[in-house]
Parts: C-alpha cells; structure tokens; sequence
C-alpha cells in the first residue's frame, strides 16, 4: 500500500503531486537582497528532488528587514528580477511546486553571518541599521536594542508585506508563507515575552494578534486566490 505521503493534496486551489515539503533554507548568499547564481542551483536541484512543494529561503520585504547584509529580499526591481530568473529556471526543469516564505527579521535584523557570531559585537558591518520591534528589548545578551516601531513603523511594514506579495505573483509563486515565526518581527507582536505594549497593538492577546492579522488580511486581499497563502508559527516564544 502507498503511503499517503505520496499521495496528492490540495492547498485552496493549488494541487500537490505529493506531501513532502522542502522547508526554508537561509543560504546567506544574496548581494543585497538579490538572487544569485547559488539560489539558481540550489532551488534547482530542490526542485528535482521528488518533493511536491519547495519554500524559497526568508525572503524579506524590505532592506531594513533583512538578518544579514547576504539575506534574500524581494523588495526592489533588482529582486524581483532575479527571482524571477530562479523560477522559471525551478518551473522548467523541475516537478515540484515553488513557494516564498515572506518575513521582516525585525529586532533580530542587521546581525552578522551566523559564522561570524550573530548578535555578538553589535549590528552587522559595514553598514548595520537601526531595527525595530514592538518594544525596545533586546533579542538577547550582546544583542542591539531595537527602537519601539511607531504606527507609522507599522503602517510601513504591512504595506511592505503586500508589496513583496504582489511582486512574488508577479514571479509566479505557486504559494506563500508568512513567516510569524522564530523571534522575528511578526512572531515579537505575539509574544507577550518581546511586546510590552500599551497600544493598540499591545496588551491583551487580541491587541497582540492585530499587526499579524492586519498583514495577512491585507496580503490575501491583495493577491490571487490561485496562489496559496500560509502562515509559519511557533510554540516558542524564541527568548
């Protein structure tokens, strides 16, 4: 008997040839957000590999909202470019689905390679930049201190968040995940741990949940409904 991990499955209207997801992979090899030619052969090769969907790396929606200086971003034309080379390359070569995961890095933002000690030392050389999140506490020991995002901050970044989706349909995305997960931007609003707001964003658990569910109503509304559309959670709040 087949087991029903080979066995196809529908996400809304997008259709598997099977289960097996390749998860999101940071490769740290992007020129200031843009794809190269590494992002080329290693969603190539995943796209051959027999899995029904593969996820595009972290991909954030804009520079400020990058973890590192070699972090993918969809947030220019040069980016979107790029991407749009790799897909169609995955889509012509290969069986498997391909996905984006969507995020802002925020308070864990403007950090060093992992090999080179991220978030020890400060922000990331040459040209480290101020993060946010929605309280100003730091990630951890030795880590910056973000500043508090203003609701001008948050405006901001949902606007992004629609922006980079409307690019990844552009691409032709077969799906997207919202990245609200791992400590960055997004997963800090939920935390009571990270948010220690007294605004509307802040406090009870609904307050918490409203920069999350503004973006993913504004995302869904503004992308096609042929493109499947996730969110990434956690059941750690990542302190």
């Amino acid at each position: 008997m087949t087991s029903v991990l080979f066995s196809p499955i529908r996400l809304a209207e997008l259709e598997l040839a099977n289960r097996i997801v390749v998860s999101p992979m940071c490769q740290y090899s992007a020129n200031d957000g843009v794809a190269s030619d590494w992002h080329l052969t290693h969603l190539g090769m995943l796209a051959n590999s027999g899995a029904g969907l593969v996820i595009a790396e972290m991909t954030d929606v804009e520079r400020r909202g990058r973890i590192s200086h070699g972090c993918l971003g969809l947030y220019s034309d040069s980016c979107e470019a790029a991407l749009t080379r790799v897909v169609d390359h995955c889509h012509r070569i290969g069986a498997a689905k391909i996905g984006v995961q969507l995020a802002h890095a925020g308070r864990k933002g403007s950090a060093r390679m992992p090999w080179e000690g991220r978030g020890q030392g400060g922000t990331a050389p040459p040209d480290p930049w101020q993060t946010i999140a929605p309280s100003a506490i730091p990630f951890g020991p030795n880590w910056h201190t973000p500043r508090e995002a203003t609701l001008d901050d948050i405006a901001r970044v949902r606007a992004a968040f629609v922006n980079s989706c409307k690019r990844a349909a552009r691409i032709g995305f077969d799906a997207i995940e919202l990245h609200y997960a791992h400590g960055y931007l997004a997963h800090s609003f939920l935390s009571p741990v990270s948010n220690k707001r007294t605004d509307q964003y802040g406090g009870s658990l609904e307050n918490r949940m409203r920069f999350g569910r503004e973006i993913a109503q504004a995302v869904r509304a503004a992308v096609p409904s042929t493109i499947a559309l996730g969110v990434r959670i956690t059941g750690s709040d990542w302190r």
